[in-house]
């Protein structure tokens, strides 16, 4: 399975939840997966769809735990495309009340688009909620590739009343537009992680990480490998400019027209072609430091332009 289907399957394994937190759960879920079907004898009847077997298993016992209403599933195989199961959850109400409880109608009756307060009063709810979010419309990138959580609502209010929430734990959510879909999404590895913390997902959690801390690791590797390549490059383009200026002193002036240290200098870039200024230094007697070799390699870079210089100008 995903990286996400595991983190799913694992929300969905947990128990032993308040009763404030499992109604919390269950309204997220019911808001973010569910449809209200009411018949002719004003019979109410919440249909909550997802592929998810765990969590269909996980909204049929929140269902019976919390509301106490007879409850069935039906599962459907699709004959299109992945040919997965589709899991339908029908929780059978008694009314306006339940609606009101999961926070789907307000006093009134009225469609209720952004979270009842009722729902995430405790730190606990509004975990549980935020739980029940990403069990109905969430996902989450393999953190082998890029970082990125997300909640998916067809519900612009909703969305943004979903974000606003995550950002009560100052997780720098923001919401986009993807069709007609609003995502609520994370990027931040870190946020990614106190989420997935928070909600319960503690063996995700560790997984994910493991794997950060590899990537980090890789990256900071292949960082430092890349700067002593690209110095190792430079070294290598200064000796050869080095050895060439050099050699063009010697076939017009002769290393024997050179000042002693700087000739002395010459010669030993001539014999030691691959080695450092350190290096180069060390062996001058007396030793010289890198930068005084550095300031010698600079008159004969000097010396040798004047000459191409000069044969420039005769012709």
């Amino acid at each position: 399975m995903s990286f996400s289907a595991d983190t799913k399957e694992e929300l969905a394994r947990l128990g032993g939840q308040k009763s404030c937190c499992e109604l919390s759960e269950l309204a997220a879920l019911v808001r973010m997966d569910g449809t209200l079907q009411i018949s002719a004898h004003q019979q109410y009847t919440l249909n909550v769809t997802t592929e998810s077997a765990p969590v269909a298993r996980k909204i049929f016992r929140l269902a019976k735990d919390v509301l106490k209403r007879p409850v069935d599933i039906v599962v459907r195989r699709k004959l299109r495309l992945r040919k997965n199961n589709s899991y339908m959850v029908r929780i059978y109400l008694r009314g306006l009340e339940d609606l009101k409880n999961l926070g789907l109608v307000d006093e009134e009756g009225q469609i209720l688009h952004e979270i009842a307060p009722s729902l995430i009063k405790k730190r606990c709810d509004q975990k549980a909620y935020l739980r029940g979010a990403f069990l109905a419309g969430g996902s989450i990138n393999n953190p082998e590739g890029t970082y990125h959580l997300e909640i998916v609502s067809n519900d612009e209010q909703h969305a943004d009343a979903l974000c606003q929430l995550v950002n009560r734990f100052k997780l720098g959510a923001k919401v986009s537009r993807r069709k007609n879909w609003y995502v609520v999404y994370i990027k931040e590895s870190e946020h990614i992680v106190e989420f997935i913390g928070f909600i319960g997902a503690h063996h995700a959690l560790l997984e994910f990480e493991n794997v950060r801390v590899l990537k980090d690791v890789r990256n900071q590797v292949n960082r430092l490998v890349n700067c002593e390549t690209a110095n190792l490059d430079k070294v290598v383009d200064a000796a050869v400019r080095q050895m060439e200026n050099i050699q063009l002193i010697v076939d017009t002036m002769g290393l024997q027209s050179l000042p002693p240290n700087l000739r002395d200098m010459a010669e030993l870039r001539l014999e030691y072609s691959d080695a450092s200024l350190k290096e180069l230094g060390e062996m001058l007697r007396p030793k010289v430091g890198k930068s005084g070799v550095n300031h010698r390699m600079r008159k004969i870079d000097e010396l040798a332009e004047r000459i191409r210089s000069q044969k420039a100008g005769n012709i």
